[in-house]
Parts: C-alpha cells; sequence; structure tokens
C-alpha cells in the first residue's frame, strides 16, 4: 500500500483525473454518506461536491488528505488534522478526520493498511497519541477503531454539523 499526499495545483485547485478517482471512491460508500448525512443524495455524488468537500478539509491549518493506493488503484484515503480545529479545546493530540475505503474492497484489510499508516507518519513526527470522533449511528466504525486499540474518550458533538459523536484515543507506542 502507499500513501501519498492529496496536492493541489499552484492555484488551489485539485489535479482533474485525480479528482475524478477520489469522486468515484466517495461513491461507492452511499451507505456511509446516508449516515453521515454529508451529501444532500448519497446515491449520486458529485465531482463538484467532492471537490467542495475535500476543500472544506484541507482549509483547516495542519490538514492533511492522503490517498491510498494499492496495486496502482485508488483503495482510500484519510485526512488528518494536525491538532484539534479548536485551538481553545486544549487537546494536544492529531486527529484523524475521515477513512475512507471503497465500498467494493471493504473487508480487504485496506483500512487497517491505511490506519497504520496515518499513525506511522504520526508516530515517525514525534506525536504520542491520536484521536478521531466516530458517528454514533456508526457502530461498525466504534467496532473498527476499538479493534485498533482506539478507546472511549467522551461523547461530543462534532463541530460541523453537531452529529452525536463518540470521541476515541489510541497511544501512539514506539516499537521496541
Amino acid at each position: 500500500m502507499i500513501l501519498e499526499p492529496l496536492t493541489a495545483a499552484d492555484d488551489g485547485a485539485l489535479p482533474g483525473p485525480v479528482l475524478t478517482e477520489i469522486a468515484a471512491l466517495y461513491a461507492t460508500n452511499h451507505a456511509f454518506f446516508e449516515l453521515s448525512g454529508d451529501f444532500p443524495d448519497p446515491h449520486r455524488i458529485t465531482v463538484e461536491q467532492v471537490a467542495a468537500a475535500l476543500a472544506d478539509e484541507l482549509a483547516h491549518d495542519g490538514a492533511e488528505v492522503f490517498l491510498a493506493r494499492s496495486a496502482g488503484r485508488l483503495v482510500g484515503l484519510a485526512a488528518t488534522l494536525a491538532h484539534h480545529p479548536d485551538p481553545a479545546s486544549g487537546d494536544p493530540d492529531p486527529w484523524i478526520g475521515l477513512l475512507l475505503v471503497d465500498a467494493t474492497a471493504h473487508r480487504a484489510g485496506h483500512g487497517s493498511r491505511i490506519a497504520a499508516a496515518v499513525e506511522d507518519r504520526f508516530r515517525a513526527a514525534g506525536r504520542t497519541a491520536l484521536r478521531l470522533a466516530v458517528l454514533d449511528n456508526n457502530p461498525g466504525a466504534k467496532d473498527f477503531w476499538a479493534s485498533r486499540g482506539y478507546t472511549f474518550l467522551r461523547h461530543a458533538k462534532d463541530l460541523e454539523h453537531g452529529r452525536d459523536c463518540t470521541v476515541m484515543r489510541k497511544e501512539l507506542l514506539r516499537p521496541e
């Protein structure tokens, strides 16, 4: 698996072919987007909607989006934040804002490999823990993150839409 940062052109635009690939990835995940409510019609996600969603993700200070490729094919992506978007939170940890795997390739281990690669990047940067918020209406995602060692911290509302979430955290232990 190769994890590569999504980079915009000098004018801030995302490359058209890559954006089309990402939109196709999002479109496979209509079940997740039905839960999240991020798109008006989760069965008809457009390139323009995905471009706007990615621009919103990347607008946060310290935000990065990583594309995950396996055998040259885009199989997932991860959006991360170097710190909590609310400076008043006092939260010292980086965050995973989104981990999305091509729904046609679920249960192939891509999600675990993407999560491990993100954890390794933050560990290499000297970070000691990682946080994320899981929508409460997505118990499968809570189970996935718990199986990766993330533990419950608290219940909260997400900052963007006020949805009920479970905030989870994982210590990034150094390999011995």
